[in-house]
């Protein structure tokens, strides 16, 4: 079984830092969106994967052959704006059909036994209930609790099961058949191929498809959910020790991830902050924030930011002498 992860889109909702990196390597809690995707699936037993690339797509295939390259991997390039259902299409010369697939979006961290739905006989996606569906797929499930219906992004939603990313299809060939059939017919919503209405087109053939529950599911498509999820992800993390870097005059304040060769002076770090390789912070108070590879911060209190890669942030030193009843604003 392959596995196809689509990460060819250009992650609008994270400008500026989506200019010059494509999100899925946006790094949360150590490591990039994509290589938590990949550790799921690599200890899942799969091995093989298409990833369907385009915007800065150089980078992504460069970070998997780099630290994936024991993998089969497969690239299928997507102009941009198309849609999941037409990137999906664009593997089709590396599926084979007769096989069942595991569809993985590239900006989804899930958690889900996996092991448990590849045993499934029938096709099967992720779903979890949300308080607003508008913004996904929807999922309607009939009195057997089978898919009866597929609604991508309803403006009135009659159920508040979300479509979280994962699919597995079993049925390889008739979900290529209604991707192929909607892309003649151009059957398109907000203008892009949804994947959503192939799938919906494989219950009106009457192919039974089914849904399973996904634990934890966070669709890092926003600042502010990635870092929760960063928030989340490292409290999960094996604990380290920065005794060093608090022997050198900082404060550590768990939980943290913060790279061995980062470069951490007179500052207080933490909680919920990840610092990338050859960061250098100095006179400095993070919180809850993403500081990425190579940035540097100097003299500056943040909090809830997300610092890309290379980024330089500079404050002001000050050296107050103030006497009483004084009133300052910095």
């Amino acid at each position: 079984m392959k596995a196809i992860i689509p990460v060819a889109g250009i992650g609008s909702r994270l400008k500026p830092h989506t200019q010059t990196q494509p999100k899925s390597l946006i790094p949360v809690a150590g490591k990039p969106i994509l290589g938590h995707i990949m550790d799921n699936l690599v200890s899942a037993g799969i091995t093989e994967f298409v990833f369907v690339i385009g915007y800065l797509g150089d980078k992504i295939e460069h970070y998997l052959t780099e630290n994936y390259k024991e993998y089969k991997l497969n690239f299928v390039i997507q102009t941009i704006g198309k849609g999941i259902g037409h990137a999906i299409w664009l593997t089709k010369e590396h599926i084979n059909q007769e096989e069942p697939i595991f569809i993985v979006l590239g900006d989804t961290i899930f958690e889900a036994d996996l092991s448990h739905v590849f045993k499934q006989e029938k096709s099967v996606l992720g779903v979890k209930k949300v308080e607003d569906p508008r913004s996904f797929g929807v999922a309607e499930l009939d009195s057997e609790g089978m898919i009866k219906k597929l609604v991508e992004k309803p403006n009135i939603p009659h159920s508040n099961l979300a479509l979280v990313g994962l699919y597995f299809i079993r049925e390889t060939a008739i979900l290529f058949e209604c991707l192929q059939y909607n892309i003649e017919n151009q059957i398109r919503h907000q203008n892009e191929f949804h994947l959503t209405d192939a799938l919906e087109c494989m219950v009106h053939k009457g192919i039974s498809i089914g849904t399973f529950q996904v634990s934890t599911w966070f669709d890092c498509g926003k600042r502010d959910i990635i870092l929760q999820t960063n928030k989340t992800l490292l409290k999960r993390l094996e604990k380290q020790s920065y005794s060093e870097l608090v022997a050198q005059g900082n404060i550590i304040v768990p939980p943290v991830f913060i790279a061995k060769n980062a470069k951490i002076e007179n500052s207080i770090i933490g909680p919920d902050v990840s610092i990338g390789e050859e960061a250098h912070i100095e006179r400095s108070i993070v919180k809850n924030s993403i500081i990425g590879p190579s940035a540097t911060l100097l003299n500056v209190i943040i909090e809830n930011s997300l610092i890309g890669n290379d980024a330089l942030l500079t404050g002001a030193v000050h050296s107050l002498n103030i006497g009483d009843s004084a009133e300052i604003n910095l």
